[in-house]
């Protein structure tokens, strides 16, 4: 548990005298891929929003780096070095992809308000190499030649890419990957695959991972935690959750 660079302990939500998320402990260590999974409606992206602040647990305790994140804006957990892509993809549509891209580096530009307003000082500099880096991004993805066109004009599979550079360039050291391959087909879900694997080395990622496709949940994570109803019913190797009786009760209804 030393190496944990995200941990939740004892933590619940409320919401009108219902428990989406109870007594949710979890951790992932730096470097890892985990994967989060269960039956729709089992709390999964509930877990998402508390750990990147879209939502305060009404009870326990969520560390990011050896520090609590309870009570801090979603936009501070970022700055932090948190990430997260969504299951409804929530891109600036109307702007290019390269503007959509660019924006997120722009939480770590060093210069001030006057000097973006009236274009002096470190302005230029630092304008200059966000879009270097942007475009290193968008080749990566792929999308380098569809950089000028408006972000809802991409196919749907490029969007999900583009999701997924505009989480990196954020420059996190914890990615949060809510259903990436939703509405894929498989030969594109195998390339997603191969992707989220390539960004995790390349990037010296940690990965966790909300995900319904069980071939690439099994494919690419280490270790799995099953939620229902809110609560942890098993964490395990992909091999472990495979022939664990409750994740087959849950999934599948019956006895196991």
């Amino acid at each position: 548990m030393s190496e944990a660079l995200l941990k939740a302990e004892n933590v619940s939500i409320v919401f009108g005298g219902l428990k989406a998320v109870s007594d949710f402990d979890f951790y992932i260590n730096k470097g890892e891929l985990v994967g989060l999974i269960g039956p729709n409606g089992a709390g999964k992206t509930t877990a998402f929003n508390l750990i990147t602040g879209v939502y305060q647990p009404t009870t326990g305790n969520i560390e990011f780096n050896g520090k609590s994140i309870v009570g801090r804006k979603p936009y501070e957990i970022t700055q932090r070095g948190v990430a997260r892509t969504f299951q409804n993809i929530r891109l600036f549509s109307e702007l290019s992809v390269l503007d959509n891209v660019k924006i997120a580096f722009h939480s770590h530009v060093k210069y001030g308000l006057a000097e973006s307003v009236f274009r002096v000082g470190r302005y230029f500099g630092e304008e200059k190499q966000i879009e270097e880096e942007s475009l290193k991004l968008l080749k990566i993805f792929k999308l380098d030649g569809k950089a000028d066109e408006q972000a809802k004009n991409l196919p749907y599979g490029a969007q999900r890419r583009l999701e997924i550079a505009r989480a990196l360039a954020a420059k996190p050291k914890l990615l949060l990957l809510d259903e990436p391959a939703a509405g894929m087909n498989p030969q594109e879900t195998r390339e997603l695959m191969e992707m989220i694997s390539w960004i995790r080395k390349e990037f010296g990622l940690t990965v966790l991972l909300i995900e319904h496709d069980m071939s690439l949940v099994m494919g690419i994570c280490e270790r799995i935690y099953v939620l229902e109803y809110g609560m942890i019913i098993a964490t395990g190797t992909p091999q472990e959750i495979q022939r664990n009786p409750e994740v087959i009760r849950a999934y599948l209804g019956g006895e196991a």
